[in-house]
């Protein structure tokens, strides 16, 4: 029998071989899961013999990542925002850049003063934005929409294993359209924005692995969020915010130039991890701005 640091050793050159560039950690990750203990706790592991049936186990999953399948599929499960979400192909996996989009937001969203406040999560997934907005506000209520029944029952799973069922509503839905008679003060999206001349280059993990609707954005990139940009002010309360993730570069301007054609105004913009002007927002103007 091998033991675990002889298991991970032998796994990292194979992910390696395989071109994948995390083949370390995602040696040491698929091990913890295999184990039920987090990574950081392998240490005191590393020694002891794995049994024949771990061993296999451990070797299957190693096999499925050499065949490029995202480790948070096989893990079936990410980290975002500090909460651990339940993610399958049917769902895009949760980016940590998405993580500022969350924090900005957040920072537009008005305390909910006589009223409780509503957000809408448009394209919501696994509900990881949906999720982490209402855990982070308590006096905010979010819908969340999805057009994939799928991502809608992924969401309503991780909505309840997070005990958000009271305050976080998944709904299947075309963008806004079928949402029925509301004013939110903030919607958050983060849609497919890639141009769909560029997917077939993506790495294997994606292209291969997660689904295609969540990337497309159409020729330009921005085909769903021009839809989205169109509808937006007639489900915003005056004074309402709409705050996009996008590809950043060219899409930057260009979503500025549909927030305005919509009658949007006060535009701002956000960089991400690395740098790049990636989000954006602007505002429904209110009764008495003098913007009508």
């Amino acid at each position: 029998m091998a033991s675990t640091r002889a298991a991970i050793e032998a796994a990292t050159t194979r992910l390696r071989d395989a071109g994948v560039d995390t083949a370390r950690v995602d040696a040491e990750w698929l091990m913890a899961g295999l184990l039920g203990v987090g990574r950081a706790a392998l240490a005191a592991n590393l020694d002891e013999e794995l049994t024949p049936a771990l061993a296999a186990r451990y070797d299957a999953a190693v096999t499925r990542r050499e065949r490029r399948e995202p480790l948070q599929h096989i893990l079936g499960w990410e980290e975002f925002c500090g909460l651990r979400f339940t993610v399958t192909p049917d769902v895009l996996v949760p980016r940590p850049e998405t993580e500022m989009l969350v924090e900005w937001t957040l920072s537009l969203l008005p305390r909910a003063g006589a009223r409780r406040r509503l957000a809408i999560d448009v394209g919501t997934g696994s509900g990881c934005i949906a999720c982490a907005l209402a855990l982070a506000r308590t006096d905010v209520d979010v819908v969340a929409i999805d057009a994939s029944p799928a991502a809608v029952e992924i969401a309503r799973r991780n909505v309840a294993g997070l005990g958000l069922s009271g305050r976080v509503t998944v709904r299947e839905g075309d963008l806004l359209s079928g949402l029925g008679a509301c004013r939110a003060d903030l919607v958050v999206a983060n849609l497919p924005y890639l141009p769909a001349p560029v997917l077939a280059g993506l790495a294997p993990e994606v292209v291969d692995h997660e689904p295609w609707v969540a990337l497309d954005g159409g020729p330009d990139g921005l085909s769903v969020i021009r839809s989205l940009v169109a509808q937006a002010p007639r489900w915003l309360a005056p004074g309402g915010a709409l705050v996009l993730e996008t590809a950043g570069g060219d899409q930057i301007p260009e979503t500025a130039g549909l927030m305005r054609a919509a009658g949007l105004s006060n535009i701002s913009t956000r960089c991400d991890l690395v740098g790049v002007e990636r989000f954006i927002a602007a505002f429904l103007p209110s009764i008495d701005d003098g913007r009508g």
